[in-house]
């Protein structure tokens, strides 16, 4: 029988409970911007929705997909951000898998605040990938986070191969 063990990520306590920027750093990413601090991190752009890379990664890789629109319940979503939320999920799932060769993954949305949502009103998809054995002593003992390449790297290259797929 296999061992339950839950995905800890305790350094984020500090990022849902510190202060928030007065802006939502899920809009306005429909169109490149040169001047947005998120714009590195931008790995696809869809029709209604997109993918990037997650600031505060739980794991390598971990990406969040998005619909343009601010809207922060699924029920809110049109049928066509719905569909293409799941596809580029999916499109994820793939180029991740591809890439970084993951055990498992871990996929959802969080619903709220009391969810665990740090950003509630704008919904997004979080997509983690996850190898054995990837929880380990750094963040418990030392509050740090062992994530083996930069964040604009990883975005490189989850960019690149994404945009050679068919």
């Amino acid at each position: 029988m296999t061992e339950n063990r839950p995905l800890w990520a305790p350094w984020r306590i500090a990022f849902i409970r510190g202060p928030k920027e007065n802006r939502c750093f899920l809009c306005d990413n429909r169109h490149p911007n040169p001047a947005s601090p998120e714009e590195e991190l931008i790995v696809h752009r869809g029709q209604t929705a997109f993918a990037i890379l997650n600031r505060y990664p739980y794991n390598s890789g971990h990406l969040l997909v998005a619909p343009y629109r601010h809207v922060g319940d699924i029920a809110e979503l049109e049928k066509a951000e719905r569909y293409e939320l799941m596809d580029l999920c999916v499109e994820a799932k793939t180029v991740l898998q591809e890439l970084l060769k993951p055990e498992a993954f871990n996929v959802g949305f969080n619903l709220g605040k009391a969810a665990g949502a740090g950003v509630a009103d704008h919904l997004h998809l979080h997509i983690v990938p996850r190898w054995n054995g990837d929880t380990n002593f750094m963040p418990v003992l030392a509050d740090t986070r062992c994530i083996p390449e930069a964040l604009t790297a990883t975005a490189e290259l989850v960019r690149q191969h994404w945009s050679q797929r068919p």
